[in-house]
């Protein structure tokens, strides 16, 4: 094997320290702050292990173009889940954006996180950092952290579906009136809304007008499924028992998404998404991105339709004058999943703009195995 680089076996020996950090702090005896610093050090551990992933793979991206800074978790899942001989499945991501997103209400803010979902959270993130260390540098998570000091639990671990509708329940409760304990059951709709991000990379991002949505839906004695559909969609699989177990969360046929402009539509359900942030690309950045030349990525785009500004592929802001069409990790995808059944130059001859004084040159019939080129 080839030997690594300075900033590949730090990025590592961070990961693995914060890792650490954070079980140590789950098993610990004292109660102050340990749900901060199992978020925070958890949160910490990913994003290190990822960067390291992306630099031992010679990715260019870990760095910001224009900031010049290192990128964010979130970019870092992005770039991760388009890595060849790693890449990180939508299960795993949402697995990883679950712990960005109760670290982020914790550190701003606050939460309550109860215990069952806080175990099975640590052990999920346990079980995917042992994943994805052996499926990056061969390593297990045993060759450096004995078993015994795994995150342990008095409990049998639950399923999430069931400790979501516990959950809730309480704050069913919690919200009746007379109770007076609405900051109570709003810290734990944030932990709900945290966990949507399982099925949603949108849903990472938590507002206080989500919380109040919510909020507002579960008083009017909504139910769960109608307030959380997304969760609807998501179930845990448990394997071993004691100190081996492995936690590691899935999809099941959920509710779909839909985008709606107004705000105000059954409102229990709605989260707002910060469009900048899933919107992240230019045309140039996905082509090069794709690896597709600038030239036929545009071609490729519209045989794909990707600039339908549906606010799934792309998105077209508008500043004064100015319109600018912006792409999401979805375009990407999509353009990568073609790209080995297609014929580029027969797509290209046909959806390129020619100039006036120009005819449309003449292909043979596309004999690519596999092709799916229609011109027209």
């Amino acid at each position: 094997m080839p030997k690594e680089s300075y900033n590949v076996r730090v990025l590592r020996a961070k990961a693995l320290a914060s890792l650490r950090t954070g079980i140590t702090a789950f098993n610990g005896l004292d109660g102050d702050g340990r749900i901060t610093t199992v978020l925070l050090s958890f949160q910490h551990a990913f994003e290190m292990l990822l960067k390291g992933i992306l630099e031992a793979k010679g990715d260019k991206g870990v760095f910001d173009k224009r900031s010049k800074r290192s990128i964010s978790l979130e970019a870092a899942i992005n770039r991760c889940q388009n890595l060849e001989g790693v890449r990180v499945t939508d299960d795993e991501a949402g697995t990883i954006r679950v712990i960005d997103a109760l670290r982020d209400a914790e550190q701003h803010w606050h939460l309550v996180v109860e215990e069952g979902l806080l175990y099975l959270n640590a052990r999920a993130a346990v079980t995917l950092f042992d994943d994805l260390l052996h499926r990056a540098f061969g390593q297990r998570l045993a060759e450096h952290i004995p078993v015994r000091v795994l995150p342990i639990s008095a409990q049998p671990p639950q399923g999430l579906d069931l400790l979501v509708d516990e959950e809730y329940q309480r704050i069913a409760d919690l919200l009746k009136p007379g109770r007076r304990a609405t900051a109570e059951a709003k810290a734990r709709i944030r932990t709900l809304l945290a966990t949507e991000s399982l099925t949603d990379p949108d849903a990472a991002a938590i507002s206080e007008a989500d919380v109040g949505r919510v909020t507002r839906g579960i008083r009017d004695s909504k139910t769960r499924a109608q307030v959380f559909p997304k969760l609807t969609g998501v179930a845990s699989t448990t394997a071993g028992e004691g100190l081996t177990v492995e936690v590691r969360f899935v999809k099941k046929d959920g509710l779909p998404v839909t985008y709606i402009a107004d705000a105000d539509t059954d409102a229990a359900a709605v989260r707002t998404v910060d469009l900048e942030k899933k919107f992240h690309m230019g045309a140039y950045d996905l082509a090069d991105r794709a690896g597709v030349p600038r030239g036929k990525a545009t071609a490729l785009r519209r045989h794909l339709g990707l600039d339908t500004n549906d606010d799934h592929f792309s998105h077209r802001f508008v500043f004064g004058n100015s319109k600018h069409l912006r792409y999401s990790d979805n375009s990407l995808r999509a353009m990568k999943e073609v790209l080995e059944k297609v014929d580029l130059a027969r797509i290209h001859s046909s959806h390129r703009t020619l100039p006036y004084n120009k005819t449309a040159q003449t292909l043979p019939p596309c004999s690519q195995p596999g092709c799916v080129a229609n011109p027209s």
